[in-house]
């Protein structure tokens, strides 16, 4: 009788169920509640431009080109070929963010199909300061019929680094010269 038992063992070639049941129920408990305590959030993007180096022909040299160069204390709005247009001094207070608010009205309304603008940063600018200045770029909150819609102004960003802080022009120069070589 070995014999036989021993043959019914070693002739057999099925192989042992898994039993699963007991991991499927871990896993119906589990999946919702992992779900349910997940963490979903909203990542927003800003769509921003590097300028490259000399891409200016004649034609963009002609037109309106914003720049908006912020300093610690100050934020110089203007013309990359026609030169500044405004310098706001710049504190603690937003009263100073509405006045570039309004600049960049007046200069919408002067070139309304204008998306582009160059934001120049400097060094020691703050992060808070940077952002602030990004959203009043982008867009301006207007009442309209009682309720507050942002309108659009220059979404299209290109960020660098700001030029040197500018001293004085050439011609203060000669006449702070002249007027040092008199006295003597």
């Amino acid at each position: 009788m070995r014999r036989r038992l021993h043959r019914r063992k070693a002739g057999s070639d099925e192989l042992p169920e898994i039993n699963i049941t007991a991991f499927m129920n871990l896993m119906v408990i589990l999946v919702p509640f992992l779900l349910m305590t997940a963490v979903f959030s909203r990542i927003t993007i800003l769509e921003l431009n590097l300028p490259a180096a000399g891409s200016q022909s004649q034609q963009d040299k002609q037109d309106f080109r914003l720049e908006v160069i912020v300093r610690k204390n100050s934020i110089e709005v203007g013309d990359l070929t026609g030169g500044l247009l405004k310098r706001i001094d710049i504190s603690d207070n937003t009263q100073d963010l509405q006045e570039l608010s309004d600049v960049l009205q007046a200069i919408k309304a002067r070139f309304p199909d204008k998306l582009a603008a160059s934001l120049l940063l400097a060094a020691d600018v703050p992060y808070e300061t940077v952002v602030t200045v990004m959203d009043r770029l982008r867009t301006v909150a207007v009442v309209q019929a009682g309720s507050v819609v942002y309108a659009e102004l220059f979404p299209e960003i290109s960020i660098g680094d700001a030029p040197a802080a500018r001293v004085a022009g050439p011609a203060s120069l000669k006449m702070a010269a002249n007027s040092g070589s008199k006295g003597k």
